[in-house]
Formats: C-alpha cells, structure tokens, sequence
C-alpha cells in the first residue's frame, strides 16, 4: 500500500499531519519538499498539487492537502479505533473545534510574529503581536483547565496539530511561565509517537528564525 506525504520538516502545519500519521500508525513514506529551495514549484509537485503546498498526502492516488483534512482523514482510513477522532458527535465536535483553533487563530499568531522574520527582513519580533500570540496561548492555557489534553483525558488529532504549533513557538525561546497548564500538556506530549522527530523539525525551524533577530 502506497501511502506518500510531502513534507518539509521546518514546516509546522506539516509536522502536525506527520504527527498524526505517527499517532494512526499510517503506512507513511515520507518525501521532503524543500520550502525553501522552491521544489514546491517544479512541474512534477505542481501536477499533484497546484496550491504547491505542504503538507499533501498522496494515497493511492487520491491526493489531499491541508494538515488538519489530512489528520481527520488518517484517522478515519487507518485509526483502528476512534481514540484519535471520535466518532461521537459531541467528543468530535469538541475535537474540530480544538483544531479549527488551531488553523484559524493560534498558528495565525504564531505566522504574524515569525513570517516578518522569515520572509520580510526583519530583524526583531512585533511587540504587539506577541502579546496577540500570548493572549492565543492563554485560550489554550484555559482548554487544559480540566482535562489532560487539549480536548479530553486521552490524545487526540486536536493534540498533534497544536502540539506542532507550540513546539515551534517553544522552539523560539518563548516564555511560558505563564502557562503552567501547557508546561504539564507538554510534557505529556513527549509520549506521542513521532515526539522526536517533532521536534528536530520544530529546533530547525526556530534556529531558521533567530539566525534573522538582533538582541530582542
């Protein structure tokens, strides 16, 4: 069984997909797209998928991209029970909306403090979007109030997508003092499968933005 995902490791949203895949157990080869380079643009990755994104998961033939429809997908193809993604309507809603959390507001403020960086020359973090980040991070501070992970007492896909986000801010140097509910979640999350390789990507892509800061 054939089952391709094109993934740059700097990449967070790929990395949270990756991290699912783990999570299912997925028969996963992984092929590396260089962002950077630009192989996203060759005319071989461009047939697959003309949005020239990554993640993009080949199956057998039917391609998908984006990180989150890819989680769900896995789950649903080659989860062999639904820990991972519910099927109660309830437990699943809850499960989404952790990741549509994730997608719409906290990776956004993460991509507001670092793309400046990255891809605009600048040299120092925006003030006012860090706090906007730190006042996203408080939000996920409250999920984990009352449960062990971001959307119950047992990991889902709502953890591996938003623990590839906040591996990347932790992998800023960020502070976190302030949230010892995620302090204690992050550390559980050093059990999911593909942790390790999380986080030699989430450490590269941190030194690719701190190579580019002076003295914050």
């Amino acid at each position: 069984m054939r089952v391709k995902l094109y993934h740059f490791p700097l990449s967070t949203p790929s990395r949270g997909a990756l991290l699912a895949a783990r999570a299912v157990g997925a028969p996963i080869e992984v092929e590396i797209i260089d962002l950077f380079k630009g192989e996203q643009l060759k005319e071989n990755f461009l047939k697959i998928n003309p949005q020239h994104c990554v993640p993009t998961l080949d199956d057998n033939g039917f391609i998908l991209w984006e990180s989150r429809a890819i989680a769900c997908y896995l789950a649903d193809r080659y989860g062999e029970n639904d820990h991972l993604y519910p099927k109660d309507l309830k437990k699943r809603a809850l499960v989404n909306q952790r990741l549509y959390f994730d997608s719409s507001s906290l990776l956004v403020k993460l991509r507001a403090v670092t793309h400046p960086v990255l891809f605009q020359g600048k040299t120092t973090f925006d003030h006012a979007s860090k706090a906007d980040l730190d006042t996203t991070l408080d939000f996920l501070e409250k999920f984990l109030n009352n449960s062990t992970w971001v959307a119950g007492d047992n990991y889902t896909i709502a953890d591996t997508s938003i623990y590839a986000t906040v591996s990347s801010i932790i992998a800023l140097g960020w502070d976190m003092s302030m949230f010892p509910n995620i302090k204690r979640w992050l550390t559980e999350c050093t059990s999911l499968p593909g942790h390790a390789e999380n986080e030699d990507g989430a450490k590269a892509y941190g030194e690719a933005v701190r190579k580019n800061l002076s003295h914050q």
